[in-house]
């Protein structure tokens, strides 16, 4: 568990000290991101500064959406820009161009929907491009994402969880100049509807507590307390959050619940891009996604290396005006209108203060 720091002096140093460091240093970064400073493993630290950049830690960041849905890429554009990263674009598909010879082997597309065939090939192009580019890492998120304004100090300590599942105690640590997240994983899951932990599948529900891969599979790193996590009552998921309130955990993946956004190592790329197209594909892409991740980690397949975050970083946001429009694969609330925006488990949404990073204004909270 990370704690916040313990300071060996008495109450009237360390006041007097932060008074000071409010005067002089009005703008140090973890004091105007979190109101409290998060301690993780200090040897990792310089790692994940590299998040910090304009790709959050990665080589690139994809949003795959639908050209002629410019709402969403104008919010988007806006958002990413002031929360300070770029974003590349990979068009979204309409599932009535793909023709029948080209999906995959399994598909009947009488029984999965033409929508669900266009973001599953417009998902599948990301991944091709990462794979012939020989993109080391990238981050994919659908067109609709929302986040905490706070997101760059919140994936750093994602990454030092990531780390931290990867290289334990009894394994080498990662060599000077490896990438922020590590170089052993596969898929980074950091924006999904829910999911239950791996320990909790019913597959793995039987076997006996010592177990090693149960054991293995059901570390956690945890961040507590998260000032970034909703109030219990307004977190949504499938962990009893009033028993563990304004907790963030980085685990190994169960079967997370919708692609709102995952990073993908040049290795996982092509695990993804064999599995979900070359050899097959099962069912719409976000379920064949996480079934790869749940089913595939043995080694005999393809060896899944996937984590991830909960409650996630990347939601879906519900926009402001015509409900219909918050999705292109269903349809959805016809003819109503939707006057405040809003992003569930995100505490200072970014969509919604928006304004307020273009103005200088304080940021806003949509839970108090």
């Amino acid at each position: 568990m990370i704690q916040p720091r313990s300071f060996p002096f008495g109450f009237g140093v360390f006041t007097s000290l932060l008074l000071l460091l409010f005067l002089y240093l009005p703008k140090l970064y973890f004091f105007r991101q979190y109101t409290f400073h998060i301690i993780g493993p200090h040897s990792r630290r310089p790692l994940v500064n590299h998040i910090e950049n304009s790709t959050l830690g990665f080589e690139k960041v994809f949003a795959v959406g639908l050209p002629e849905r410019s709402d969403k890429r104008d919010a988007l554009a806006l958002t990413s820009s002031l929360t300070g990263f770029k974003i590349d674009w990979i068009d979204g598909v309409r599932g009535q161009t793909i023709p029948d010879n080209a999906l995959p082997f399994g598909v009947d597309r009488l029984k999965l929907w033409e929508t669900n065939l266009g973001s599953w090939r417009g998902h599948m192009n990301a991944v091709r491009k990462i794979v012939a580019e020989g993109i080391s890492t990238a981050l994919i998120m659908e067109d609709d994402m929302d986040w905490d304004v706070r997101l760059k100090t919140q994936l750093k300590l994602i990454a030092l969880g990531a780390l931290d599942l990867q290289y334990p105690s009894t394994k080498m640590p990662p060599p000077p100049g490896s990438p922020p997240y590590g170089n052993d994983w596969d898929i980074l899951w950091l924006g999904h509807c829910g999911e239950v932990f791996p320990e909790l599948l019913e597959e793995n529900a039987i076997e006996p507590p010592t177990d090693p891969d149960l054991v293995s599979v059901s570390r956690k790193y945890i961040i507590y307390p998260d000032s970034t996590v909703p109030p219990p009552e307004h977190t949504r998921g499938f962990q009893n959050f009033s028993a563990h309130p304004y907790t963030r955990w980085v685990h190994t993946s169960g079967g997370p619940i919708c692609s709102f956004a995952y990073a993908l190592s040049q290795q996982g790329a092509r695990k993804v891009l064999f599995d979900l197209s070359v050899d097959h594909l099962a069912g719409p892409f976000d379920n064949a996604l996480a079934g790869l991740c749940r089913w595939g980690r043995e080694k005999e397949r393809l060896g899944m290396r996937c984590l991830s975050v909960t409650p996630p970083l990347f939601v879906h946001h519900r926009a402001k005006g015509a409900v219909n429009g918050d999705s292109d694969i269903q349809s959805i609330g016809a003819g109503e209108l939707r006057e405040v925006g809003t992003t569930e488990n995100i505490v200072w949404s970014a969509r919604r203060n928006i304004r307020n990073s273009l103005t200088g204004g304080t940021m806003e909270s949509q839970f108090s």
